[in-house]
């Protein structure tokens, strides 16, 4: 997938709709520091190297039980991109 089009196909989703990903294990976590689109270009061109760094850098991992009831709780909106088994979430730069 290329840039156009991983953009293309992001959307603004309150986390109670995402939840049922959350329960399957397939959310990622994608801190607002980083571009979601750069992040999902590195997951579809399985760029180890630069993904273990942000896991590193707790910039990118699984999505925490901490996180997703403080979500729930302040029922928050994410961006979201699907990159096939994942979905990318990160909260918007204002929550």
């Amino acid at each position: 997938m290329e840039r156009e089009e991983l953009n293309a196909e992001t959307a603004k989703i309150p986390w109670q709709e995402l939840q049922r990903f959350f329960a399957n294990g397939s959310t990622i976590y994608v801190s607002p520091e980083l571009d979601l689109i750069d992040v999902a270009i590195e997951i579809c061109h399985d760029n180890k190297e630069q993904i273990e760094q942000w896991m590193a850098d707790e910039s990118v991992g699984q999505v925490s039980d901490d996180q997703a009831v403080a979500w729930l709780e302040a029922d928050a909106t994410l961006w979201s991109v699907v990159v096939k088994p994942w979905v990318l979430v990160q909260p918007l730069k204002d929550q």
